[in-house]
């Protein structure tokens, strides 16, 4: 496979995250008046789609270091499409929720494999650069999946934006299955084998470089979790942006997001890694402390509005396109005959942490955007505590 084609397959593949949650984010106040479901209900469209997402990894992972990386991508992307349908024609909630378990957990095979075919192809200091160009087609994706959720739902239904996401699958199953060449060289028989499978998950958790990257790149993906589960009902409900207004501050925001990858890649050819997430720490933090400060004496004000939480988030982003393709490459780059595994390892933390999250957030917020808020200022912390502590220590991944 081509360099460019690894890189359109990567940012497929990665992009399916954005797709399945962004789309019907507009949708979600909509959806809530269709169902008369509670806020709890709603939240967990989202919680349990992330916990199945992260579980199912843990499954995906040894699969790909089994049979190799395209069994497992095109079972995952065909079963997406199935969840996908089941989505759109949903009578209830129930149905809703269970649908989008299933859809969770055939993502996690895209994902995953993603992760894993970097480290398949490249060493870690590259792998950081093709991730970040993987990662900058999921901002061109993302850039999309807003506006297009909140026109669809304000002119046909909140349905026609789940079949958004049938189509997505179908195209990017299509592309696998003509183009995608296998990228494992040597597989492991032992993989599925219960013993295996505890020695290597074992081995990977205990590896500093793992657990350092692994934490960074939870940290980031909880920050950017925790604003996308209540952006949509803080900016709409609460102060009262349009769908088409909010689906363009998404859109937005994918904009600085790819700007923060390609910053990215030159900061990784003029620094290291360790200098280059250092100063991204450094951004993170100021945004965090800036949301929270202005809900925490800003609200109710006549001067607060929307930029109060837009602002402050494009900030995270701008950093978050350097941490999260660092995070992700970095966490599987010590175990190249591994990397099924460790990938999987690392989706499965992120996503165990975002369901409690979730939960938390269908618990507390209240109308305001404190809530909000103050969750991204504890996900901002983590990150670059992290990133000016543990990532020094342990952030150069030796060369395999």
């Amino acid at each position: 496979m081509s360099p460019a084609l690894v890189v359109v397959m990567l940012a497929l593949l990665l992009g399916i995250q954005p797709i399945t949650t962004d789309v019907y984010l507009p949708a979600l106040p909509a959806l809530q008046a269709d169902f008369g479901a509670t806020m709890s209900q709603v939240q967990m469209t989202f919680a349990a789609l992330l916990l199945a997402f992260g579980t199912s990894q843990l499954v995906w992972g040894p699969l790909s270091d089994r049979f190799g990386r395209r069994p497992v991508l095109l079972a995952g992307m065909g079963a997406y499409v199935v969840a996908s349908v089941a989505c759109v024609v949903a009578p209830g909630m129930d149905w809703l929720i269970a649908a989008r378990v299933a859809q969770g957990a055939a993502m996690g095979a895209a994902v995953m494999g993603a992760r894993a075919v970097v480290r398949d192809l490249y060493q870690p200091l590259e792998a950081a650069r093709v991730m970040s160009k993987g990662l900058s087609g999921l901002g061109v994706i993302a850039i999309c999946c807003a506006p297009l959720g909140g026109l669809l739902t304000d002119v046909l239904h909140w349905r026609a934006a789940m079949a958004v996401l049938v189509v997505f699958g179908v195209a990017t199953f299509a592309l696998l299955a003509l183009r995608f060449r296998e990228t494992l060289t040597r597989r492991n028989p032992d993989a599925l084998s219960p013993g295996t499978l505890w020695r290597s998950w074992r081995h990977i958790a205990r590896h500093p470089t793992f657990a350092t990257y692994c934490l960074l790149s939870t940290g980031s993906y909880m920050a950017l979790f925790t604003f996308l589960a209540s952006s949509s009902f803080v900016l709409i409900e609460a102060l009262g942006l349009s769908r088409t207004a909010y689906g363009a501050v998404m859109a937005a925001g994918s904009v600085v997001y790819i700007a923060g990858t390609m910053a990215c890649r030159r900061l990784l050819v003029r620094w290291n890694l360790r200098r280059a997430v250092f100063a991204a720490g450094w951004v993170t933090f100021a945004a965090g402390v800036l949301m929270a400060a202005l809900a925490w004496i800003g609200w109710g004000q006549p001067w607060y509005g929307a930029w109060a939480v837009v602002l402050p988030q494009w900030l995270f982003l701008l950093a978050h396109g350097v941490h999260q393709p660092v995070g992700q490459s970095g966490a599987v780059a010590p175990f190249p005959h591994m990397a099924g595994a460790a990938s999987a390892l690392n989706g499965f933390v992120m996503m165990a942490v975002a369901f409690p999250m979730g939960l938390w957030l269908g618990r507390a917020m209240d109308g305001t955007a404190r809530p909000l808020a103050y969750g991204f200022l504890l996900w901002c912390t983590v990150i670059a505590v992290t990133a000016w502590t543990l990532v020094q220590k342990h952030g150069e991944p030796a060369r395999h």
